[in-house]
């Protein structure tokens, strides 16, 4: 096996052993066998939201084991061929096996990191927020985009989608959406996306072909249940309601029913038009309302989400922390940690997952390293 070979199955092999540990192993296969002897009890179910925390346990715990197992069979099977070929002196059969290798790399470091999603509503759905920066149907336009390079990454990652809310701009691309995504950890990953994003082309909207800069911010915040208590006093409240609109397609329903709640005390406002009955978008939106304002809760005591917070309040210069350049270059640039690619149009169709990476592992200030 050549040395770069070793270093590779070394390094998949640390990363393997880390994810043993955070997993705590030996406790995590007793824990499964518990959850089964409990699942099999009939009473259980006397209590249906103990026996759904813990079904919840069981599949997570199930997953896991399973994700660990197959990538320590995966590691095992490559290097069997790397060795097999080396002895039968079969370049092709090596050379295939070392580029499933470097997949697996990048499978087990993203496994790594995901398994450092520690916070409290790390877990959980997402609801995600794309507004239009100033500029009218240039910034319009770029949100647009942006929210179809979420929704790429989305489906390219199994996470269901549920459109909320969509305001069509003037004469293309949106003012602002909210789509709710659904997977397990879909707001561990798309927290590090909040902030404002700015983009550099040449306007298809400009008739002379200049060079635009437009601006749009995402926020994330986390889907929040009924174990975490959100106070929400009537009396801080405004509900208005309104005709639903949107860029038309099957995400957005044409009704009268849809609601906007603006909580008074912070100025937080959401709406919902997704559903025709206004009593299910009233709750939806009361649902996002949560999870703002349990979002804003976290942000006060994290000085960092407390910082980023702050710069959303102004979609322009001096605030962005990711920068599209799709002229004269092609180049996407993370500006928090330097994380950057020539391949702007994967990026835009959804390839987040370095710059997500990055970004997780920049707040996590690589807690794992001396383990």
């Amino acid at each position: 096996m050549r040395a770069e070979t070793q270093t590779l199955v070394d390094r998949i092999k640390q990363g393997l052993a880390l994810l043993r540990r955070h997993l705590d192993w030996d406790n995590a296969l007793l824990r499964l066998d518990e959850l089964n002897a409990l699942s099999e009890n009939p009473e259980l179910w006397n209590d249906p939201a103990r026996a759904q925390d813990l079904m919840r346990e069981r599949t997570h715990l199930q997953d896991a084991i399973a994700a660990q197992q197959r990538l320590e069979q995966e590691l095992d099977d490559q290097v069997g061929l790397i060795e097999l070929g080396d002895e039968e002196g079969d370049a092709d059969v090596v050379a295939e096996a070392e580029a499933a290798l470097e997949s697996l790399l990048q499978d087990v470091d993203r496994r790594r990191l995901e398994s450092l999603l520690s916070g409290e509503a790390d877990g959980n759905n997402a609801f995600l927020e794309v507004h239009a920066g100033a500029g009218g149907t240039e910034s319009q336009d770029w949100a647009e985009m942006l929210l179809r390079m979420y929704t790429r990454w989305a489906e390219a990652h199994g996470y269901g989608i549920e459109w909320i809310e969509e305001s069509a701009g003037e004469e293309a691309g949106i003012k602002s959406a909210t789509i709710k995504v659904k997977g397990r950890n879909a707001y561990g990953w798309l927290k590090t996306e909040s902030g404002v994003h700015r983009l550099v082309r040449i306007s298809p909207f400009d008739s002379n072909a200049r060079r635009h800069t437009s601006f749009a911010s995402v926020g994330a915040y986390p889907e929040i249940d009924d174990t975490i208590e959100v106070e929400i006093e009537d009396k801080d409240l405004r509900i208005d309601t309104y005709r639903a609109s949107g860029a038309g397609g099957q995400h957005v329903n044409r009704t009268d029913s849809a609601v906007r709640i603006t909580h008074e005390p912070t100025g937080i406002v959401v709406q919902c038009q997704n559903d025709r009955s206004q009593h299910k978008n009233r709750a939806a939106a009361m649902n996002m309302l949560r999870a703002r304002l349990y979002e804003l809760e976290l942000q006060k005591r994290d000085a960092e989400r407390q910082a980023m917070h702050e710069s959303k309040s102004d979609i322009g210069w001096g605030h962005q922390i990711r920068s599209y350049v799709l002229h004269p270059y092609q180049m996407v640039k993370d500006l928090r940690t330097s994380t950057e690619t020539s391949n702007a149009q994967g990026v835009l169709d959804g390839d987040l997952d370095a710059f997500m990476a990055a970004a997780l592992s920049d707040r996590l200030g690589d807690s794992d390293t001396d383990e």
